[in-house]
């Protein structure tokens, strides 16, 4: 049997609990307490039991809450530091948030109210009716809400305008398109050789180097004549066409081909076989020569009437600027660098000065017996920091408005974010920069020198400043924005070879100023030539006869 000890009792005649602490409960804290105070309220984890507010004090003790379990620090109190508890100031993009994010929600919160207000007002018939709806509603978007965005994103911004109007009874011989034009290669194109090397020019000036936004340039109207001349009026292409080579241009024609597949604009280049020779020209009054701006950019300038910032204003305005800019540049005035030849271009009988300029005559082999001369030109010469004599292309980047071309303020970024903003103009000007680079690279030039203009101000487009100058090395420069020369001349080879395949006569290379494909069309002999060369030519015939009379007699 188990045994069992009673506790021991002790009996209290005056009060309620023991009469004497035990021993090992002598040092404990006492909480004394009356034989009213209930202790339910220890089990009570919810809180939830006793609700009823007129019994909210029958747990508390009648003897208060007494100190007898309250805590005391009684280390050493010198280590104490106090804790930093002042408000942290948030940045100014911060501040506002709490506000934005509590004003966010009560409107959700209101909303949500608001449509379940609404929903049970709605009876079930309307209720029918509107979930109907919605389910129409999704159906059409299944069916047609992917057919509308694809149309929504061929849609270009503005319909553009073609280069030249295409008349009716021109036939489309070949049509190329851009990402067919973008796998083709022709490596290994072999060195150029100098045929012919004329014109004069001048050395340029290096304080043009030191310009920066703090102590800026103004740009300067500088009157002299730019020979544009096309392929078949130059004189030395006629004469060279006579004895060697088979297809002829000039290297601007020649950089818009090869670069065809960067552009956006329309353009148009003329094609003429003679025999087995091949001619590309441009018309007399295209807009051949003018400077995009603002082309491969992500919103291009629009038309807008007769706004400054139009396309065609904007390209009449970076022109200005990059024939001012690349004669300002220079020691004009002083003694000049020569080739062998004078400018083929000058008549005698006109006192107006002529631009510096050097021409170089040169000969490339692009395999199957095709043998292209072409005219290259150089801007100016300088001297290197061997001291050697080095040819260079002077060009000019111009900002017109930031706000609208990629909002990168140059006066502000210029000096010390140079590359950012060279950036912003190889996204906006991708192709005319890749035009540059392609005529510096079959010139030969040693260097390819870039101004920065801007206007003084944003609404005027008659004044401009200098903010500084870069130069690079035409091919390092050519790897920086991509340009693959290989592709270069493979696309030039594909046209080239398309031409050749052709009957003899006239043709118009144009690119669609819509699409990225570039088309050839077949045109009579006698379009874009005006009355006056046919008076010319007429002329020209009266006095060979007269003459042929004279030797007859």
């Amino acid at each position: 049997m188990a045994h069992f000890d009673p506790p021991q009792i002790q009996e209290n005649p005056n009060g309620w609990g023991p009469c004497q602490v035990p021993e090992k409960f002598k040092d404990m804290p006492y909480q004394p307490f009356s034989k009213d105070v209930r202790l339910g309220k220890v089990s009570d984890w919810t809180g939830g039991t006793y609700q009823d507010k007129r019994y909210l004090g029958k747990y508390n003790s009648a003897f208060g809450g007494g100190s007898q379990y309250a805590y005391y620090h009684e280390e050493d109190e010198t280590t104490f530091q106090l804790v930093d508890s002042s408000k942290i100031q948030r940045p100014m993009y911060q501040r506002g948030r709490r506000l934005f994010q509590q004003n966010k929600q009560r409107r959700e919160r209101e909303r949500r109210q608001q449509n379940q207000a609404s929903m049970q007002v709605l009876s079930k018939t309307q209720k029918n009716r509107e979930r109907d709806r919605q389910r129409l509603l999704k159906k059409w978007q299944k069916q047609f809400g992917k057919q509308m965005q694809e149309n929504r994103q061929k849609v270009p911004l503005k319909h553009r305008d073609a280069s030249v109007q295409i008349k009716d009874d021109w036939k489309v011989v070949e049509e190329m398109d851009f990402p067919r034009l973008t796998k083709l290669n022709l490596p290994q194109i072999e060195e150029s050789k100098d045929l012919v090397k004329c014109g004069a020019m001048e050395y340029y000036d290096k304080k043009y180097d030191r310009v920066t936004t703090k102590n800026e340039k103004k740009l300067k109207r500088i009157n002299r004549i730019f020979h544009k001349v096309t392929t078949t009026d130059d004189p030395i292409i006629r004469q060279l066409a006579k004895t060697q080579g088979n297809v002829f241009a000039t290297d601007a024609i020649l950089a818009t081909l090869m670069c065809c597949t960067r552009s956006t604009y329309s353009w148009d280049v003329i094609v003429q076989r003679v025999g087995n020779k091949l001619f590309f020209d441009k018309r007399d009054d295209s807009e051949f020569d003018l400077l995009t701006v603002s082309e491969t950019a992500t919103e291009p300038p629009q038309e807008e009437g007769n706004s400054i910032n139009s396309p065609h204003n904007l390209a009449l305005e970076a022109t200005f600027i990059n024939h001012n800019i690349s004669q300002q540049v220079l020691r004009m005035g002083e003694d000049k660098y020569e080739f062998e030849k004078k400018n083929p271009f000058i008549v005698s009988d006109t006192d107006a000065e002529v631009a510096s300029v050097g021409y170089r005559y040169r000969k490339w082999q692009l395999g199957n017996d095709i043998t292209l001369i072409a005219r290259c030109e150089h801007d100016a010469i300088m001297y290197g920091p061997n001291g050697e004599l080095q040819y260079i292309n002077v060009k000019s980047l111009n900002e017109w408005d930031s706000r609208f071309s990629g909002g990168v303020d140059w006066r502000s970024r210029l000096d010390n974010q140079r590359g950012a903003v060279l950036a912003t103009e190889l996204k906006n000007n991708s192709c005319k920069l890749a035009k540059w680079t392609v005529c510096a690279l079959l010139a030969g030039s040693d260097q390819l020198k870039f101004g920065y203009v801007s206007r003084v101000q944003y609404k005027d487009s008659a004044k401009h400043v200098i903010l500084g100058t870069q130069q690079f090395k035409p091919i390092e420069f050519a790897s920086q924005i991509n340009l693959n020369m290989d592709n270069a001349w493979g696309v030039l080879r594909c046209i080239i070879d398309t031409c050749m395949k052709l009957k003899e006569g006239k043709y118009l290379i144009m690119k669609d100023p819509n699409k990225p494909v570039v088309r050839i069309y077949d045109i009579p002999d006698n379009t874009f030539e005006s009355d006056e060369e046919e008076d010319d030519s007429s002329s020209e015939d009266d006095e060979d006869s007269e003459s042929e009379d004279e030797l007859d007699k």
